[in-house]
């Protein structure tokens, strides 16, 4: 066998094509046989050892195969893991063995209890692939006892199913996103069997629930298939399960309405022989299997009507079955007590560690594994053969499978700008008609994902080259609805990210566009991708996925249809206190900057990339050419909007990120050139925002050098920054001249008003920029008195003109700094305040 590490990508794409299939002939329909014999041996046997090497990992320091009577020096002083879901995902996964090899079927094991950990680990060490990719862990004696030491111990691996396990997407430390991501992995893989386990304690977070809706956007030709496995174990932590506790038929019919056909299997309750489960499991993933495989022939031939109602599977088992009953007079196994670690004191009395030396033995290694420790043939013949393993398929392995997107040339749709401000676009609109051909010359392996704002965030150009996908009833008023599209809608962030997640791991590329405040709502999921990217980087056989690209619009200085509720710019903070080396932030100013920003993210591998832009029409600033080399510096000096002489310091630095505050930094800048115009003021704008950062801290962040070339060292820097000023102070404090730096941002002033009144809100207006310059500036707080109340006067008839007309004040609404050439004079501007087709 080959080191995944070592394998090119056109290698495993030749053994497992992307969809995988039966030997050229996916999902085929077999005639049901009964598990007997030699074969329910041999699944049985594999549960044995794949549980034996579960519960190593978790106790076992030394002697891995008890070859001599266990010691307290043979057991790990701390005991970490949890063993409760391990059984039943081991159990799960000997019998997915079996119908992959009957059926050589493409199958990716996505396992909701990730913290079942060691039972991934112990069957990616049957079926070899762990050997493969970490060459010191042995199939032998030596070998296992390594592969039990590093468990949950310093300077080895975390309990869960991480992103140094083998075949694992999904991690499943934070619950809830298991099904979403098997989906996500679905979608454009047509011959894909995604088993997806979900446990009782999983189903009850709202996201988990939510997503068994998913079924309704599976379109069952072009898209592969999820099977859902409910594992109903009983427990939590400490708690029952809800689903394990309400009656069977009122969770058939839950299922049921989820439109699911819902199998049971239970067993290994009162002492059940497991062969007898193994068979009744074996039987019901035939039929399961056969039922997909009719679902699949009627979308090829064209004979399937209305929605599929895919086939699940609720399992329930004992938590932590096979473990002892009962420890020291309390049950163990079918309680809570079986979630972590049931003997949590095994080297701490001579009676606790016979508990598990009696424990270990009853799975009989000395059958299961040869004098040498290598797991005996007999268990090995069950794995698949090749990629076909689940541990070594590629579709977790996604950058194995990834192909660079074929995009058109972004210059191609810039927008015209005869001088700064002189036109005006929405710079999301423009996109979206970029986006349009991006769809089109990447047919099957790019989407857009959204809760149902595409078209409010105004990329609705897409849609004249592809619907939005919807499996489920089709009225004649809907638009834009298909079988097969390209845009995938519900309202559901957690959905959203969950889907892209999935998409990105197997190989995919994608975007999601979310209005600003409610991105937060996904906080926690982008958290727990960040960190997988972050881990995946160290792990040589983990090939580089496309980056997570956020487009955020409806930003909080233009929610015009809402208030307070819509007003967040947040999660910029939140993401930038992960890894420098995996986020990246972009504050695009206008059409032509967000152009060539997305072109460069949707390029890009191994980063989430967080773009916030206005969707309102606004001033274009740049041409392209102007735009490219912007965004390639990723902040720069505005000469053109400065009065700064040449040769000699400015007087004041007025700095920007973000749209609207460039706009009211340019209209401030004006003021300044018309009432000041011996002040010397620098204007410069920041495109990524990490630019702000010292190159120590960031890969992107600039030398001290060169910062202080920019913002100067002893000059006022009066910065307008589209979110919580506080990021901006964050991200400078090292910076030599970081005192001199005032900061102008959203501090939590909001409410349905005009554009300009929320601005005033937060002090972020160009009056008080201008005020700010004239506080801040040696000698001019005398000198312009009468000006700053000038500015103080402008701001009260601004906010007296909203109170009584409702709108901006035309000098404001009406300002152009192309048509007063650069001063505060008033000028009708062709830039309107559309919020026309923004229905929330």
């Amino acid at each position: 066998m080959t080191d995944l590490a070592e394998t090119p990508a056109t290698a495993l794409n030749e053994a497992a094509p992307p969809g995988g299939g039966a030997a050229g002939h996916p999902w085929p329909s077999l005639e049901p046989q009964r598990l007997e014999g030699e074969e329910l041996q041999r699944v049985n046997a594999w549960w044995r050892a794949a549980n034996y090497l579960s519960i190593g990992q978790i106790y076992l320091l030394d002697n891995p195969l008890l070859k001599t009577p266990l010691s307290r020096d043979d057991i790990k002083p701390r005991l970490l893991g949890h063993w409760g879901t391990t059984p039943g995902l081991n159990f799960i996964y000997a019998h997915l063995n079996r119908i992959i090899q009957q059926r050589e079927q493409a199958t990716l094991y996505v396992t909701g209890p990730g913290h079942g950990g060691p039972g991934m680990v112990a069957n990616a060490y049957l079926d070899g692939t762990y050997s493969e990719v970490y060459s010191p862990i042995t199939q032998d004696e030596r070998g296992m006892k390594r592969l039990f030491r590093q468990f949950s111990f310093p300077g080895g691996i975390p309990s869960h199913d991480s992103p140094e396990t083998p075949g694992s997407i999904h991690e499943g430390g934070e619950l809830g996103y298991s099904l979403s991501h098997a989906y996500g992995a679905a979608f454009d893989n047509p011959n894909l069997l995604v088993a997806c386990v979900i446990g009782d304690g999983e189903a009850e977070t709202g996201p988990l629930a939510t997503s068994w809706h998913s079924n309704k956007f599976l379109d069952a030709a072009q898209d592969g298939v999820v099977l859902p496995i409910l594992h109903l174990n009983g427990y939590k932590i400490a708690n029952p399960t809800v689903l394990a506790r309400i009656p069977e038929d009122e969770l058939l019919d839950l299922m049921r309405g989820y439109g699911h056909n819902p199998h049971i299997v239970s067993g290994g309750f009162d002492d059940e022989d497991p062969l007898l489960v193994h068979q009744r499991m074996a039987e019901t993933l035939d039929e399961v299997l056969n039922e997909i495989a009719e679902i699949k022939r009627q979308a090829a031939d064209g004979s399937l009507t209305g929605t599929a109602r895919w086939p699940m599977i609720i399992l329930r088992t004992p938590k932590g079955w096979t473990c002892p009953k009962e420890i020291d007079g309390l049950p163990v196994e079918n309680t809570w007590r079986a979630h972590q670690v049931p003997l949590a004191n095994a080297r701490d009395t001579e009676a606790h560690t016979r508990i598990l030396e009696d424990w270990l033995k009853k799975y009989k290694a000395d059958e299961l594994f040869d004098e040498n420790g290598a797991p005996i043939d007999f268990i090995t013949s069950l794995a698949p053969r090749g990629d076909l393993r689940m541990s070594a398929t590629p579709f977790a392995n996604g950058g194995l499978l990834r192909r660079e997107l074929n995009l058109p040339d972004f210059r191609d749709y810039g927008v015209d700008v005869p001088s700064p401000g002189a036109t005006d676009d929405s710079a999301t609109k423009v996109l979206g008609d970029w986006l349009a051909d991006v769809i089109e010359q990447n047919p099957d392996n790019f989407r857009i994902f959204g809760p149902d704002e595409t078209a409010s965030n105004r990329l609705q150009g897409v849609y004249k080259t592809t619907e939005k996908q919807w499996n489920s009833a089709i009225w004649p008023i809907d638009e834009h609805l298909a079988r097969a599209g390209r845009v995938m809608e519900v309202l559901s962030e957690h959905q959203c990210e969950g889907w892209l997640e999935g998409y990105l791991l197997t190989g995919r590329h994608g975007m999601f566009n979310c209005y600003e405040a409610f991105i937060h709502i996904i906080d926690s999921m982008a958290n727990q991708h960040a960190k997988w990217l972050k881990v995946s980087r160290t792990i040589p056989w983990r090939r580089s996925i496309s980056s997570l690209n956020y487009l955020l619009s409806s930003h909080v200085w233009r929610q015009d249809h809402n208030g307070f509720s819509h007003q967040d710019p947040g999660f910029i903070d939140h993401m930038v206190n992960k890894k420098a080396d995996v986020v990246r932030v972009y504050l695009p100013v206008d059409a032509n900057t967000l152009l060539s920003t997305y072109d460069h993210c949707l390029r890009s591998v191994d980063y989430i990339n967080v773009v916030v832009a206005g969707k309102q029409p606004a001033p274009n600033w740049l041409t392209m050419a102007e735009a490219v080399a912007h965004c390639t510096r990723g902040l720069g000096i505005w000469p053109w909007a400065g009065t700064e002489v040449e040769g000699e310091e400015p007087d004041v630095v007025l700095a920007c990120a973000g749209d609207v505050p460039a706009l009211e930094t340019l209209a401030a800048a004006a003021i300044l050139r018309e009432h000041l115009p011996q002040l010397k003021v620098r204007v410069v704008n920041v495109v990524d925002l990490m630019r702000l950062q010292s190159d120590t801290e960031h890969p992107h962040g600039l030398a001290d050098e060169e910062f202080d070339t920019i913002f100067t060292t002893t000059k006022p820097v009066v910065f307008a920054y589209h979110g919580y000023p506080s990021l901006i102070h964050r991200l400078t404090y090292r910076r030599t001249g970081h005192n001199n730096l005032h900061v102008r941002g959203y501090k939590e002033e909001g409410t349905t008003t005009t554009p300009f009144d929320m601005v005033m809100l937060n002090d972020l207006d160009r009056y008080h920029l201008v005020m700010d310059v004239i506080d801040r500036v040696p000698h001019l707080a005398v000198v312009a008195a009468g000006l700053r109340q000038q500015m103080q006067d402008a701001r009260m008839r601004a906010r007296a003109y909203t109170r009584e007309h409702g709108e901006d004040i035309p000098i404001v609404a009406e300002w152009s700094w192309s048509r007063s050439n650069g001063t505060g004079v008033s000028q009708q501007s062709s830039m309107a305040d559309d919020t026309g087709g923004d229905n929330t």
